[in-house]
């Protein structure tokens, strides 16, 4: 009796080449994400790390609650309490400005005006705003200033003016995604039992994508709450604090880091105070807008 062996099954030999294929292309791309990643928190932790080394000694609370009043030369005494006070108070009005615009529009082109010549015109010039130099918007700012109040007014609003011209492109961009992201099903069941356009809008639409809002919001703050060149034309820099954003020049983070800087000595400890207490402030921000959409966000019932 003559025995016979027989080989495995091409198709299951195919099959494990296949899966061993697979491992080792998942376990590739793994590990090329991962690289990837510690590549870009590099100059990250970088950055944060030069910013807390150089500025948290200067970092007190004596600098966070006084201005740069009587303070000259190489003295080291004076702080950023006025300049803090006129970033928080500039991007305050720029957000005024700019997030009613951008959501707005961004519900335009969305909810009415799909396909539409109009909405592509304003999509447009949406990206070619989206790309101008943050010198350009502060000159824009200075002329229409200077064509309505006169040459030598300076004032925090028209920095203002000047960040929300960086800032509404952002905010229509990212804003225009998030309620794209909302199902259409949401809006069609709201719609086919009588709810008005309108009202399907503020109440489904907006509050499904409250997160996605704030959260957009929140980077675009992030865009133009470091802008220097722009405030540098149109507030100018101040010793005292300022609370008028109407009258007066103001200072601010940036800006303040940035004279500091340039004119050396004692002045670069403060600059790099200054860019920490930047990115604190950036950081909470971040913080409160996660905690604010988590509050909002539309509860999912178990």
């Amino acid at each position: 009796m003559t025995t016979t062996t027989t080989s495995p099954a091409p198709s299951l030999t195919l099959g494990g080449r296949t899966s061993l294929r697979r491992r080792l292309t998942n376990n590739a791309a793994t590990i090329g994400v991962s690289i990837a990643f510690l590549l870009a928190l590099v100059p990250l932790v970088s950055l944060v790390w030069t910013a807390i080394k150089n500025g948290a000694e200067r970092l007190s609370w004596d600098f966070l609650t006084t201005d740069m009043v009587g303070v000259f030369g190489d003295m080291t005494s004076g702080g950023i309490l006025h300049a803090l006070v006129g970033t928080l108070l500039v991007t305050l009005a720029a957000g005024v400005i700019s997030v009613p615009v951008g959501i707005l529009t961004a519900i335009y082109l969305v909810e009415y005006g799909r396909g539409g010549r109009l909405a592509r015109w304003i999509t447009f010039f949406v990206d070619v705003m989206t790309g101008i130099p943050s010198i350009v918007a502060g000159l824009f700012a200075v002329a229409v200033f200077t064509l309505t109040v006169g040459p030598a007014y300076r004032a925090g609003i028209m920095g203002a003016v000047a960040l929300s011209l960086l800032m509404t492109p952002v905010v229509i961009r990212s804003i225009e995604e998030m309620l794209r992201l909302v199902p259409n099903e949401l809006r069609e069941a709201a719609l086919a039992l009588g709810v008005p356009r309108w009202l399907v809008i503020v109440k489904v639409v907006l509050r499904t994508a409250i997160a996605g809002i704030i959260t957009g919001v929140m980077l675009a703050v992030a865009r133009v709450i470091g802008e220097t060149a722009p405030l540098l034309l149109t507030v100018g820099l101040a010793t005292q604090t300022n609370t008028d954003l109407f009258d007066g020049r103001m200072a601010t983070l940036p800006v303040f880091a940035y004279r500091q800087y340039a004119q050396g000595g004692v002045g670069v400890s403060r600059a790099w105070a200054a860019a920490l207490v930047l990115i604190v402030v950036v950081m909470l921000l971040n913080l409160a807008a996660r905690l604010v959409s988590r509050f909002f966000a539309p509860k999912v019932g178990r």
